[in-house]
């Protein structure tokens, strides 16, 4: 080693010892200051005879030495008084504190926040005044606070962002005033909806994305986003487009169906989001072995199990397993076994893809309903709540009766929030139910606007009422008008009749019209009463009666066949009822309906069936009118497609010595009986081209067979666009008199093909009908282009 080298390393040891020796003595100077700092800070307390404080108007002075916890004579340190401080900042009624120790006197200034005199909101379009002012808790009159004005902010921000106003700002300023008083305005930029720009899945397989967009109650924003609410972007609204999605899936048998992801991006200029749906569908589920057991020695499984309406390699549904034992429950208390409970077991059988469904029935606990407690209805009566329960105070306690009753109350209508708890009542065998709901209006008035092909230009004026009075009434009030009749309409409804599922209603109308095909005019009268009840799950049954009184008469410019000397004439078979008079018949009817999309996995698919009959019991006629009509709907494709094919036929018979029916009384082809012809325009006529006779009589006999397919036509069905094709068949004839001209009295059945277009547009459905008669009679009057469209607002 060179001795340059260790003299090197003997300097740089020398150096160590130095910096070591510095650091000591540092370290010492240090702890002695701090040592003597915290020695002085210990040694400073304060001890104060009196106190003084200044700037408070409204705040007393008992309330601020409240706040400071400081008493006289009272030795303080130094700490203590910054906790004084801080107790009566933390008040949050000063914008500003002070506190000075001077001598034995201790003096604290404090200056209050100013009261609020009033309060304004600015640059705000789409939420109003009111709206906004629900929302914050400063109020006039009350102190400012700075903390409290910006929690309001918070609040605001958030209205906004639930309406789609994500890039919305809010600025709280005060105007200061005399007498510490402000003004606080809110300056409010609302700036642009922020919409759901796409709405995309990952994942599905069975589904296009169309069909699961149409499930969920967010919509993408498309040719009619000015139009349509529903595009703005919702967090919230995404948590139930799981739920909803999931019910989808389920309801179609795929059992492992899962929302893995959602995930939702917002565009660079923060005025969209693109939101995607990352799913898992699994494999579909069938029914499989349906049995029933019984753990109860009483009570035999067969009879319950003849009650299911389960069939093996059923689509697998949970809404059928829940009828199913709503069902059995049903029977149970009708065998006197109200607390039988049915406890379904599922097996997987993964290779059959099948569910075996054991249905068991146990006892259940033996609870009771002590009291039903409702809260929440200012308006509605009590007793249109317990209503739709189908318990009372006394009777046992089932839960899944109690599940259903809450939604009955929710399918009313009445109100936005309605939610059914039971909790323990005085002994542990009882149970009480509270009903908590929160009224929403049930009153609307409503104006509209129709436009067709067949009846021209019309309005519509209506006001309907759902809850009339709180008794959970309807009443309905309409006026509509158009190029050709005008309508007048009172409807009053009540949904339990002495307290019972029975409707019972009244309708009053007064209808004037002039026919399309024929050269008279109609003033008529109607009264009907009646009432209607349930005869099972599906089925309904309606009983009635009608008053009738009809006049027609001859157009201002038409003249009697027998003169002729008017612009037109009529034949011989309307001039002979024209000349009846005004003729009034009552009759009695029944009306029954069934219907299968009540336990269908789709509302939209099923049966309906529905047969009717009016039997003349006085007045100037006597008759029998009957009618039918079926209709089925299904969905194939994937439910792409939707087919719906309809069967219809009506017959009416008049009996006795009386004149027999007239055309007010006969089928007109006005109830959309087939398409591509105008009302009239198909059935028996007076038809004489050298006098100008051309009479629609229409016909005591309908028939008709429709078969329509409705499917999307490719474009984003947020245009709400879509297309349909149909083929029809009917045909009306039968005459109770004849004349000269008269033509087509048994006539032929009619074939008519068409194409449709439907548009749901920002002012109401559209739908356009080209169509095309295949086979028809020479004087039928075709039409081959049908427009309507129709609006509220």
């Amino acid at each position: 080693m060179t001795s340059r080298v260790k003299r090197a390393k003997a300097q740089t040891g020398d150096n160590k010892a130095i910096g070591n020796t510095l650091k000591a003595l540092l370290f010492a100077a240090f702890s002695v200051t701090f040592l003597w700092v915290a020695s002085a800070v210990e040694a400073q307390n304060y001890r104060f005879g009196s106190v003084s404080i200044e700037g408070n108007k409204r705040i007393e002075s008992g309330t601020i030495l409240s706040y400071a916890g400081i008493a006289r004579n009272e030795t303080v340190s130094a700490g203590d008084l910054n906790e004084a401080y801080q107790r009566i900042l933390a008040s949050g009624l000063f914008e500003s504190v002070e506190i000075e120790p001077r001598g034995g006197t201790l003096n604290i200034r404090v200056k209050e926040f100013p009261t609020i005199n009033r309060i304004n909101f600015e640059g705000n379009k789409r939420l109003k005044d009111d709206e906004l002012a629900g929302f914050i808790k400063l109020k006039p009159r009350l102190v400012f606070s700075p903390t409290q004005a910006e929690r309001d902010v918070a609040t605001l921000t958030e209205a906004y962002a639930e309406n789609g106003r994500l890039t919305a700002k809010i600025t709280p300023r005060i105007i200061r005033r005399s007498d510490n008083r402000v003004d606080l305005v809110f300056e409010i930029f609302e700036g642009g909806i922020t919409e759901v720009s796409r709405i995309g899945f990952v994942g599905n397989q069975v589904y296009s994305d169309r069909r699961l967009r149409r499930v969920l109650e967010s919509k993408q924003a498309g040719l009619l986003r000015a139009f349509i609410r529903k595009d703005t972007f919702v967090e919230d609204r995404l948590q139930f487009d799981q739920q909803v999605l999931r019910d989808f899936y389920l309801s179609r048998g795929y059992v492992d169906f899962r929302t893995t992801a959602v995930n939702a991006e917002i565009a660079r200029e923060r005025d969209g989001y693109f939101v995607t749906f990352n799913v898992e569908e699994g494999q579909q589920f069938a029914f499989g072995a349906i049995t029933t057991v019984s753990e109860i020695a009483e009570v035999d499984a067969d009879e319950y199990q003849n009650a299911i309406k389960l069939r093996e390699g059923q689509t697998y549904s949970p809404s059928l397993i829940e009828n199913s034992i709503a069902r059995m429950e049903r029977l149970a208390i009708k065998n006197g076994q109200p607390f039988l409970r049915v406890e379904p077991r599922i097996t997987r059988n993964e290779r059959e893809l099948t569910l075996d469904v054991e249905f068991v029935l146990a006892k259940g606990e033996r609870i009771f309903v002590e009291r039903i407690d409702i809260e929440g209805n200012a308006t509605t009566l009590d007793r249109v709540v317990r209503q739709q329960f189908r318990v009372a105070e006394g009777d046992p306690f089932n839960p899944r009766e109690i599940r259903e009753s809450a939604e009955r109350i929710r399918a009313l209508g009445f109100f936005g929030e309605a939610t059914v708890n039971a909790r323990e009542g005085s002994s542990p065998n009882t149970v009480i139910l509270d009903v908590d709901v929160e009224e929403k209006t049930t009153g609307s008035l409503n104006f509209g606007g129709t436009y067709s092909t067949d009846n021209g230009f019309g309005i519509v004026a209506q006001y309907t009422e759902t809850n009339f009075l709180g008794r959970g009434q309807t009443v309905r009030f309409r006026v509509s008008g158009a190029t050709d009749n005008t309508d007048y309409g009172l409807y009053f409804e009540e949904p339990a009749f002495l307290g019972r599922d029975v409707k019972f209603f009244f309708d009053v109308a007064y209808r004037e019209t002039e026919s399309a095909n024929a050269n008279y005019d109609t003033s008529r009268g109607l009264f009907a009463t009646g009432l209607e009840f349930p005869l099972g799950d599906r089925a309904r049954l309606g009983v009635n009666y009608k008053f009738d009184a009809t006049k027609m008469s001859l157009d201002d410019d038409t003249g009697q066949l027998a003169g002729c000397g008017l612009t037109t004439c009529v034949g011989s078979v309307l001039s002979n009822e024209v000349n009846l008079g005004r003729r009034s018949n009552s009759s009695l009817g029944y009306t029954y309906q069934w219907d299968s999309r009540k336990a269908s996995l789709d509302p939209d698919e099923g049966v309906t069936f529905q047969f009717s009959q009016d039997f003349g019991i006085g007045g100037d006629d006597t008759f029998v009118r009957s009618k039918a009509k079926v209709t089925a709907q299904m969905r194939i494709l994937n439910e792409e497609v939707t087919l719906r094919a309809t069967l219809a036929g009506g017959a009416v018979n008049f009996s006795g010595s009386g004149p027999g029916s007239r055309a007010t009384d006969r089928w007109l082809f006005e109830d959309d009986i087939v398409r591509g012809f105008s009302p009239g325009g198909v059935g028996p006529r007076d038809f004489n081209s050298g006098t100008g006779i051309n009479d629609a009589l229409g016909g005591n006999y309908f028939a008709t067979a429709k078969f329509e397919a409705l499917f999307p036509l490719g474009l984003p069905e947020e245009y709400g666009v879509t297309g349909g094709v149909f083929y029809d068949i009917g045909n009306v004839w039968g005459l109770d008199a004849t004349g000269a001209d008269t033509i087509y009295e048994s006539g032929s059945f009619r074939h008519v093909a068409g194409v449709s277009i439907f548009w749901k547009t920002p002012v109401g459905p559209m739908r356009l009908n080209w169509s095309k008669a295949l086979e028809k009679e020479e004087q039928d009057d075709e039409q081959s282009f049908e427009f309507t469209i129709s609006t509220e607002f």
